[in-house]
């Protein structure tokens, strides 16, 4: 998230976004309850309009 949003904002992000996973949890409350990190991280992008091209990082090369 950090990469995407800078640090202090992620961090708000992670504790205050409510998102469309368990009724309305956060990024820190899905998590700590199990939900997927990539789960979260799809929900945070959708929530926020992140861009499918910038929803892997930067520039991450391929596994091989």
């Amino acid at each position: 998230m950090g990469d995407e949003f800078g640090a202090s904002y992620a961090s708000l992000l992670r504790s205050t976004l409510s998102l469309p996973l368990g009724g309305g949890m956060t990024a820190d409350e899905a998590l700590a309850a199990g939900v997927d990190p990539k789960a979260v991280w799809e929900a945070v992008c959708e929530v926020q309009s992140v861009p499918p091209e910038r929803r892997l990082g930067r520039d991450i090369p391929p596994k091989r």
